[in-house]
C-alpha cells in the first residue's frame, strides 16, 4: 500500500460527490446502501472490465453472482466510510499518492520529458560499477549542519585524491550502515536504480575519478568510478526457492535444495519439481519462470543478480545458492539484449515519468497550469499570514485563528481559493522542522500551489474523461476496502487464536488426513556413502548415523509423510522397515518407523487452512451484520436494463 503525504486537506473528497451526481442525468440507480445511490454506469463499467470471457461471463447467472458481490462491497466501503477512515492523514496521504500515479499519463508531456526519456535511454546502454561514502543529514537539516557534513566530505575527497584506499576511506567513515560490509562498494548499476542526483554523477565520472561531493535526499555522496562497460542487457531465468528464515529452518532447507539440485542434474523434470517443491508461490506453478530484469536490479538479493548473470547458455542450471530470502537453484532461460530506443521508449517513458527526475518535468507543467487557470497571487494577504509564522509552525504545533471568509489568496479562473483554505492545509500538514519559520511557511505554501493547481487540473479531468472518473472511485473505494477487511477480518483470523480453536473443533470433521507414515529419510549422491549408512542404520549406531549425516553432505529429514509428498515414497512398500531405492541417480534410504491410517489431522497440521476457513467465517458473518446495520435496495428496472446490455442472447 502507498503511504505519501496529504496534498490538500479541504475539499479532497468532494470528487467522489461530484461524481455521483454527474451521473444522474445518464444513469439510472441499480441499487442503494444506505441511500446511497450506485448506478448502472459504475456497474456495467467494473464488470466488463473485471470480466474478459465473453462466452462464459455475460450470463443472468454471472451477472447475479456479481451483483451480490458488489453489493458486499459497498456494504463494506459504507461501513469505513461511517468510521471515519477515508478522513485519516493515513487513507488521505495513500489515497493522493495514487491520484498522483493515476493523473500522470493524463498529464501533457513536453520536451523536457522527451529529452529525459532518451538521456536515460542513452545510460541504459552502460554499466557503471561505482563505490561511494556518505555523510548523512536529514532532507530539513540546518543549514549549519549541512555546512559540517559538506566540509567533512571535502576533506574525505582531498584524502581519496591524495591516494588513500577510498574502500577503507568507506568503511571508516561512511554513514551508509552496508560500508561496514562492502566498503562502499555497489557493484554495477544503471540508469533508474539510483537516486537521480547520485545516477548524474555516476555516468559524468570516469574510472579512477573520486567524483563529488553529490547532494542527494540522503547527505552528501562521494562515489568513486571503477568500471564503465557496455550493458548486458536482461536476463531471465526460473528459479527453485526453498525458503529459510531461521536458522532451525536452514538447514532443512539447504538439504532439500540440495537433493532437487540432484534430481535436475539426473534427468528429472525440472517443472515437475518446481510444482511440487518450490515455495515461490508466485512462480511455482509455471515452471518458477521469473520475469526479465537487469543488472543491479536484484538489490535485495545480490547473490540471486550475480548467479543469475553468470550463467552463459539457456538451460544451464546454477549450483544451490543461499539469499536472504532461502535456498534457490537457478536455470537460464535467455539472454535479452537492451531493445532499440523505439522498442522501449512508451514503457521507459513511464518509468521516466515515475522517477524522481520528473520534478524537472513536474516544475514547467506547474508553470503552464498557473498560465492555463489564470493562477493570481494576493501578496498582500500572503505577506499577512508568513508574518504569524512564528516557532509554534516548527514545532509543529501552530495554530492560527481563522481569517475572515473574504480574504482570499489566490484567484483561478474556476474558483478563488480562501485564505482559511491554506491555513487548513498547514495545521494538517505542519511537522517539527529545523527550518525556521519563514523558511518553512513559504515551503508549505510552495506544496499548497501544487497542490491546488493539481485539484483544478484534476477537476477539468473529471469533466472530460468519464474513465478517469471511474479509476478515481477504484481507487478511493479500494483503499478503504483494505483497510477495513485488515481490520474486521484479516487481522482478527490471524490474532485470534481462541477463535481459531473454537472454530476447529466445532468443524474438525472437516480436516482429514490420507494415509501417511512415520518416517525417516536419507540421500547421497554416492553409493559408498548410502552402503556405510545402511551398516550404521542396522546397527542402531546412532553416533555413527549422525557422524555420516554430517561428514558426508547426507540429506536427512524427518517427519510424517503422505505417499505424494516425496518421489521416494512412491516406490517402497507401504510398510514399516528400511528400504533402499535408486531415483535419477540420486540413493534413498527410507526407515518408516509407523504407518498412520487415514483420520482427522490435529489443530496444529490444520492450522494454515484452519485460519483460511476461519477468516472466510468471520467475513460472511461481519457482512450479514452489515445488511442488518445498513439497508439495501435494489431497483428491479434498472436490473432488467442491466442484463439487457450485459447477458449475451
Amino acid at each position: 500500500m502507498i503511504r505519501g503525504v496529504l496534498l490538500v486537506a479541504i475539499g479532497l473528497f468532494t470528487i467522489p460527490a461530484w461524481s455521483q451526481k454527474s451521473k444522474k442525468a445518464t444513469s439510472s440507480v441499480l441499487f442503494s446502501v444506505n441511500n446511497r445511490a450506485v448506478t448502472s454506469n459504475e456497474f456495467i463499467y467494473l464488470y466488463r472490465k473485471n470480466h474478459p470471457d465473453k462466452t462464459k461471463d455475460y450470463t443472468k447467472q454471472r451477472v447475479d453472482e456479481y451483483l451480490d458481490l458488489f453489493v458486499n462491497f459497498k456494504l463494506k466501503v459504507e461501513e469505513a466510510r461511517s468510521r471515519g477512515i477515508d478522513t485519516t492523514k493515513v487513507f488521505l496521504g495513500e489515497y493522493t499518492k495514487y491520484k498522483e500515479e493515476l493523473r500522470r499519463p493524463y498529464l501533457p508531456e513536453g520536451r523536457m520529458v522527451d529529452s529525459l526519456v532518451r538521456l536515460t535511454y542513452q545510460r541504459l546502454t552502460e554499466e557503471i560499477r561505482a563505490a561511494h561514502l556518505l555523510i548523512a543529514f536529514k532532507p530539513d537539516a540546518a543549514p549549519a549542519d549541512t555546512l559540517i557534513a559538506y566540509n567533512k566530505i571535502l576533506e574525505l575527497k582531498t584524502r581519496a585524491q591524495a591516494g588513500e584506499n577510498f574502500g577503507e576511506l568507506a568503511f571508516t567513515f561512511s554513514e551508509d550502515p552496508s560500508a561496514k560490509i562492502n566498503k562502499g562498494d555497489l557493484g554495477y548499476f544503471t540508469a533508474l536504480q539510483m537516486v537521480y542526483p547520485f545516477e548524474n554523477a555516476a555516468y559524468q565520472g570516469k574510472p579512477g575519478e573520486v567524483v563529488g561531493p553529490v547532494k542527494t535526499r540522503f547527505g552528501y555522496h562521494l562515489l568513486h568510478i571503477v568500471d564503465r562497460k557496455p550493458a548486458r542487457g536482461e536476463v531471465e531465468v526460473s528459479h527453485i526457492m526453498i525458503r529459510s528464515s531461521s536458522d532451525s529452518e536452514d538447514q532443512r532447507a539447504k538439504n532439500l535444495i540440495f537433493d532437487i539440485y540432484d534430481q535436475v542434474k539426473g534427468g528429472a523434470s525440472w517443472d515437475e519439481l518446481c510444482a511440487q517443491y518450490s515455495e515461490d508461490a508466485n512462480s511455482k506453478s509455471n515452471g518458477g519462470r521469473l520475469r526479465p530484469f537487469g543488472v543491479g536490479a536484484m538489490a535485495a538479493a545480490p547473490e540471486f543478480d550475480r548467479v543469475a548473470f553468470s550463467l552463459e547458455e539457456p538451460g544451464e542450471i546454477s549450483d544451490p545458492f543461499k539469499t536472504a530470502y532461502g535456498w534457490h537453484v537457478v536455470r537460464l532461460e535467455r539472454k535479452i539484449p537492451l531493445p532499440s530506443f523505439e522498442e522501449l521508449a512508451p514503457s521507459l517513458k513511464t518509468r521516466v515519468m515515475r522517477d524522481e527526475r520528473v520534478q524537472l518535468s513536474k516544475q514547467a507543467l506547474l508553470t503552464r497550469l498557473k498560465k492555463e487557470f489564470a493562477f493570481q497571487e494576493n501578496q498582500p494577504v500572503k505577506t499577512k499570514i508568513v508574518a504569524l509564522a512564528d516557532t509554534t509552525l516548527t514545532r509543529g504545533r501552530w495554530n492560527v485563528q481563522s481569517f475572515p471568509s473574504n480574504e482570499i489568496i489566490i484567484t483561478l479562473n474556476i474558483r478563488p481559493i480562501p485564505a482559511n483554505e491554506f491555513l487548513q492545509y498547514v495545521k494538517s500538514n505542519q511537522r517539527t522542522t529545523s527550518l525556521t519559520p519563514g523558511e518553512y511557511i513559504l515551503q508549505l505554501y510552495g506544496a499548497f500551489v501544487e497542490a491546488v493547481m493539481n485539484e483544478a487540473y484534476e477537476e477539468k479531468l473529471i469533466r472530460s474523461n468519464p474513465d478517469y472518473e471511474m479509476l478515481l472511485r477504484e481507487y478511493y473505494e479500494g483503499i478503504l476496502l483494505f483497510d477495513i477487511m485488515e481490520k474486521e477480518v484479516w487481522n482478527k483470523a490471524s490474532e485470534d487464536t481462541v477463535g481459531q480453536r473454537t472454530y476447529f473443533d466445532k468443524n474438525a470433521s472437516r480436516y482429514q488426513a490420507g494415509e501417511r507414515v512415520k518416517a525417516e529419510l536419507y540421500s547421497t549422491s554416492a553409493p559408498d556413502n548410502m552402503k556405510l549408512l545402511q551398516e550404521a542404520i542396522s546397527k542402531q549406531d546412532t553416533i555413527s548415523i549422525d557422524q555420516l549425516v554430517n561428514s558426508r553432505k547426507i540429506r536427512y529429514e524427518k517427519g510424517n509423510f503422505q505417499r505424494n509428498d516425496r518421489p521416494v515414497l512412491a516406490k517402497i512398500d507401504w510398510k514399516t522397515g528400511v528400504y533402499t531405492v535408486e531415483n535419477s541417480g540420486l540413493y534413498y534410504l527410507a526407515r518408516i518407523s509407523e504407518l498412520l491410517p487415514p483420520g482427522l489431522l490435529t489443530y496444529e497440521e490444520a492450522k494454515a487452512q484452519v485460519i483460511a476457513d476461519y477468516q472466510n467465517y468471520l467475513e460472511k458473518e461481519w457482512v450479514e451484520q452489515l445488511k442488518l446495520k445498513y439497508p439495501v435496495k435494489i431497483n428491479e428496472k434498472t436490473k432488467q436494463t442491466v442484463y439487457k446490455q450485459l447477458v449475451q442472447p
